[in-house]
């Protein structure tokens, strides 16, 4: 079975709280995050099979809908954009680095699906909004050509938000650099 993945970015912190509570209550979903966010804002994000994770945002749009920021559901995402949101990946051999930066939070977690879907990478870390002024970024790793072909993929899947900053693969990183990534 595929996994679903629903978010919710508010400017209320208060209202994503009390969202994040009728979202776990109103359907069978993992709460992958809940916090806030730079700049004062609150995130949440949920996984499950689709119909739960559609249930659950439904929910949470309900009680926050006027302080909602942006939403999001993708209906079959790739493990790895689980991995790179919790950090949870081992990172052995490295040939290449790709990174790419967003001003929102949707358009990373799109374009990380996105590179992960599109070429054998993993990824290091997709950094949703936090510490960084409200911006978002991933960083994978793998083969240069794939490295490569995930950063073109990811770019072109959150292209029609208008809300890249940034994106560059560096080839052969030194040791010492890649042991600052992780």
């Amino acid at each position: 079975m595929s996994k679903a993945l629903g978010m919710l970015e508010f400017t209320s912190i208060a209202k994503g709280m009390e969202a994040a509570d009728a979202m776990t209550k109103a359907a069978d979903i993992r709460l992958e995050e809940a916090k806030t966010i730079c700049p004062g804002k609150y995130l949440i994000i949920v996984s499950g099979d689709v119909a739960a994770v559609s249930a659950a945002v439904e929910a949470g749009e309900a009680v926050g809908r006027q302080t909602i920021v942006d939403r999001l559901l993708i209906a079959s995402i790739h493990e790895e954009l689980l991995a790179g949101l919790n950090g949870s990946n081992d990172i052995g051999n490295v040939n290449s680095v790709g990174v790419i930066e967003f001003f929102s939070v949707a358009s990373a977690v799109i374009a990380a699906d996105a590179a992960a879907k599109a070429a054998d990478v993993k990824m290091i870390e997709v950094r949703l909004a936090m510490a960084i002024g409200g911006k978002s970024f991933i960083v994978m790793t793998g083969e240069l050509s794939a490295v490569n072909a995930a950063v073109d993929a990811g770019v072109m899947a959150a292209r029609d938000a208008g809300m890249l900053i940034g994106k560059t693969v560096i080839p052969s990183p030194t040791k010492e650099f890649f042991q600052k990534l992780l």
